[in-house]
């Protein structure tokens, strides 16, 4: 019997390292499993769009990794058990000689979550998108969390909905991750969408009247949606494996899990080391690469290849403002904004760019280079 590979998860970081492993273990005994609740990629890149009423285009994962040998597992995992090597899906267990553990992240949990909506996930993005359709003109919608996703959230309802009121808080400053030129465009594209927007305010929880902030003001929403960042899934921390106070498991340049060396966590799912001794930030874009660089390891130590001699680092944040308008703020290898950005219809057109050249990557096995605000670059050992 084969090398048995049990890999949870086919999002940015899943897929990549499923496509990446196919690749480099052609030809061996290997079995390769990918196990996810769907049968499509979700471009979470683009939920904000989904949200806002627009229809994405469907990509199955059987077109995506056809021709790898990877044979995928529908079904929801519900645990991990690393003592007996196994995990539970639907009630079955499925045992692995090694695990790709991927199951990424959801929505940071939010005070009083039965008067938020989000969109974050899939089906929350569709729910948010039935609550918007039904809204009606001069409804007050109020995005929570000043980030990248409450930014692309608050631009892209207020641009499809012109008719609705939206409005954006966040506890720092509208942008302040920017360099003045791209912030002084962020703010001139809200302005220019309608969007309200309270800065420096906490918000302390929620009512069916809207947000209640620190100081005890209210800001009054119909629709109060969060947008405050991620959480990682649970599943991790129940399993046994070594996690942080978050629930990422925590995992060494080889994306290896430090308490058990036959798991490895890609993605949201693990606390990795990053450029300038940081923990990468949860993203797309930096999943990519730790997916290239676990297949990477895993191949080397079952067929004898040699492993990858790579270092993830940083190269830009996108921001998109509606379908017609976007900031490319360019920054350095840890993340830090450099001088240059993109602003405009071409801003459009890169950040488009990256979307589509993500997903055609899953087809073609390209090298981790330059398709998010992450990438693998190589370097002289790891």
């Amino acid at each position: 019997m084969g090398h048995r590979i049990l890999m949870l998860g086919a999002g940015y970081a899943g897929l990549t390292a499923a496509r990446r492993l196919g690749t480099l273990l052609r030809g061996t005994d290997a079995e390769i499993v990918l196990v996810n609740d769907r049968t499509d990629f979700v471009e979470r890149l683009r939920l904000h769009q989904v949200a806002a009423g627009q229809d994405l285009p469907r990509y199955e994962l059987a077109e995506l990794l056809r021709g790898t040998g990877v044979r995928r597992h529908c079904a929801r995992v519900e645990s991990v058990d690393v003592d007996r090597r196994t995990v539970t899906a639907d009630g079955e267990p499925l045992a692995y000689d090694t695990l790709v553990y991927g199951l990424g992240s959801s929505g940071a949990p939010m005070p009083d979550a039965e008067h938020v909506w989000s969109a974050a996930s899939p089906v929350s993005a569709m729910r948010l998108r039935g609550r918007l359709t039904r809204a009606a003109a001069g409804e007050r919608v109020l995005v929570v969390g000043g980030g990248l996703t409450g930014l692309e959230v608050a631009a892209e309802i207020a641009e499809a909905r012109p008719e609705l009121s939206v409005a954006l808080a966040t506890s720092g400053g509208l942008g302040d991750r920017l360099v003045p030129g791209a912030r002084a465009h962020l703010r001139k594209g809200f302005a220019r969408l309608g969007i309200e927007v309270f800065e420096g305010v906490r918000v302390e929880r929620f009512t069916e009247a809207g947000a209640i902030l620190a100081d005890g003001s209210v800001v009054a929403a119909d629709i109060a949606i969060g947008a405050t960042g991620f959480a990682p899934n649970p599943i991790a921390a129940a399993s046994g494996l070594e996690v942080d106070g978050r629930g990422q498991v925590v995992v060494d340049a080889a994306m290896r899990s430090v308490s058990h060396p036959e798991v490895f966590a890609i993605g949201d799912a693990a606390l990795a080391p990053g450029p300038g001794d940081r923990p990468l930030r949860m993203s797309c874009s930096s999943g990519m690469p730790t997916g290239w660089l676990a297949a990477g390891h895993l191949a080397a130590a079952i067929a004898g290849r040699r492993p990858p001699t790579l270092r993830v680092r940083y190269f830009h944040q996108t921001i998109s403002l509606g379908r017609r308008d976007a900031v490319v703020q360019f920054v350095t290898a840890d993340d830090r904004p450099r001088r240059a950005y993109l602003t405009g219809p071409v801003a459009v057109r890169y950040k488009e760019a990256l979307c589509r050249v993500a997903v055609w990557s899953f087809a073609h096995d390209l090298p981790a280079g330059r398709r998010g605000t992450a990438a693998a670059q190589r370097v002289p050992g790891v």
